[in-house]
């Protein structure tokens, strides 16, 4: 008995429950004014009409749907709604449109002519919306103008993720704010957190600020992001590429990695590098990992490379600092220094050696020391010293004046000998340039000099000049050597080249660095510059605009 009795409200129980869930699927009809039938213009169809004092109003699944007329189809759980239609679901969704498809047993809805949809947070105006109330989800492809609390998006197909409260818009996309405007392919935008994720050629154009790429993220309440693909940022007048950027306006920051690039056109410059920064409010960027600066100079270019590379100044008085590894290329010139300073609203240079610790200048030999020295090549004119100063004329940016301060040492390779060097030094050197080449030098202070004499008419040697002087000056034609004037007391002699010893034909000091010379610009860089050798800006990741997951950062 006890066993029937089970298998009776088992019974009983299965055929309710599927009843009741079936129930839960139908449309139900709420009110309406009147109701007809014309099987032969809407066969299957209850007419639902409204008079004075009722509209017709449907209700399915937490949804209400109110019109003026309405097709209801009982047996397929299918209406067609027309004349002022209102859809609401709950508090958070309202929607009004024209007409109005909806299929019960699919909960799918198609909305058409002037639709517009509210939540709290955002409306949506477009003529055509598709929406699954299973998926939570809302999608157009006609032209959509979305519009929140501060920005008007508008594209020609959008998707609405309800629950996630996010869009995507595809083709001709546009967020209109006050602040900036945002142009794109594809974007993924999150309502509530107001962030915009970028496909394809896409733009953002701010007060002071562009931006543009084919791959981004970006903040629209602190306009800050980061950016991918061909990204390039045209900032405080200058035009900063890289593989990925990172933008914050509200601290007026940049930076960029991996083939970066700084373009200043007012100052006609190119910085680049695999790593660079830059601060607005401090006038200044850095750039390092192969970092290298480019200055146009009448149809020449004057190249610097060192480990890091910082800008910095307004643009009437910008400076250049280089650290590290310092090295020059120019077409009549080129240098190695550990640092570098440039002023070009003055035009002023500067080349400086690499500081030593006590230990270091009472255990290295003079030699050892003159390799920490900074060192420039005129033609074929090896010259340097403590420190190097470059003077150019402003108004036409060619070399004006040289200065080697302290420990001077000029060396020339004899042309004629095999394992012969021309050299001087001395404490301080001044030059003087005539149409950017290098016209005479005059050095000071314990100056000492070993030259190789020829005749003038067969080109043989005459002997090996070695004198000593407080002052000589040197006249250049070329690029090399014309003529040498010593001016106060000199004390020397002339010897045969047998007789004097190898040993004494170079000066104490002596550092032959041509190994060190850099010849092209590939030159400039060395197996430490490596190009993957590059930090990373943030550890981001990019969605699948394909995938429909959301990001996890």
């Amino acid at each position: 008995m006890y066993m029937t009795y089970r298998i009776v409200l088992i019974f009983i129980l299965t055929a309710i429950y599927p009843l009741k869930a079936q129930e839960e699927k139908i449309i139900e009809i709420r009110q309406a004014g009147g109701s007809k039938q014309d099987q032969d213009a809407f066969p299957g169809a209850n007419i639902l009409f409204k008079n004075l004092d009722k509209r017709v109003i449907l209700f399915h699944d937490g949804a209400l749907i109110e019109s003026d007329l309405a097709y209801f189809y009982a047996k397929e759980n299918f209406f067609k709604a027309t004349g002022d239609v209102v859809f609401t679901q709950g508090d958070s969704l309202r929607m009004t449109c024209n007409k109005i498809e909806y299929n019960g047993d699919t909960k799918i809805a198609l909305a058409q002519g002037d639709v517009f949809l509210e939540r709290p947070d955002m409306s949506l105006k477009t003529q055509k919306l598709n929406i699954d109330r299973v998926k939570n989800e809302a999608f157009y492809n006609s032209k959509g103008v979305v519009i929140d609390s501060s920005s008007i998006l508008t594209s020609n197909q959008g998707m609405y993720f309800i629950n996630k409260k996010k869009y995507r818009f595809k083709s001709n996309v546009i967020i209109d704010n006050p602040e900036y405007e945002v142009n794109s392919d594809q974007l993924d935008y999150y309502t509530e957190l107001n962030q915009a994720y970028l496909f394809g050629e896409s733009s953002i154009i701010g007060d002071t600020y562009t931006i543009k790429c084919e791959r981004g993220f970006y903040d629209l309440d602190r306009e800050k992001g980061v950016f991918k693909k061909n990204a390039t940022l045209y900032y405080d007048n200058k035009i900063i590429r890289g593989d990925s950027l990172y933008f914050e306006s509200e601290k007026n920051y940049a930076a960029a990695t991996k083939n970066v690039s700084i373009v200043d056109s007012l100052n006609s410059s190119i910085i680049t590098g695999h790593y660079g920064e830059i601060f607005k409010d401090k006038d200044s960027a850095i750039i390092t990992r192969r970092a290298l600066a480019i200055n146009i100079i009448e149809n020449d270019s004057l190249f610097i490379h060192a480990d890091t590379l910082v800008a910095t100044g307004p643009e009437e008085r910008r400076i250049l600092r280089a650290y590290y590894d310092v090295r020059i290329l120019k077409s009549d010139l080129r240098g190695v220094s550990d640092s570098l300073y440039l002023d070009e609203s003055i035009g002023l240079t500067k080349l400086l050696n690499k500081p030593l610790s006590n230990q270091q200048e009472q255990i290295f030999t003079e030699a050892e020391r003159n390799l920490n020295n900074p060192v420039l090549w005129f033609d074929k004119s090896q010259m340097s010293g403590n420190q190097i100063l470059l003077i150019s004329n402003t108004e036409t940016n060619k070399l004006d004046s040289l200065k080697i301060l302290n420990n001077v040492f000029i060396i020339e390779k004899d042309t004629l000998s095999i394992d012969g060097y021309n050299q001087i030094k001395g404490g301080i050197l001044d030059g003087n340039f005539k149409e950017g080449k290098l016209d005479n030098i005059l050095i000071t202070k314990n100056t000492e000099m070993v030259y190789y004499l020829y005749n003038d008419e067969d080109l043989q040697l005459i002997g090996i000049d070695k004198t000593t002087c407080s002052a000589l000056k040197m006249n250049f034609d070329n690029g090399e050597i014309s003529d040498i004037t010593f001016l106060v007391a000199p004390n020397g002699d002339v010897y045969p080249e047998d007789d004097l010893p190898i040993n004494e034909r170079t000066l104490k000091g002596f550092t032959w660095r041509k190994n060190e010379r850099p010849e092209s610009v590939n030159d400039l860089f060395d197996k430490n510059d490596k190009e993957d050798q590059f930090p990373s800006i943030l550890k981001f990741k990019y969605p699948d605009p394909n995938s429909g997951k959301d990001p996890v950062n």
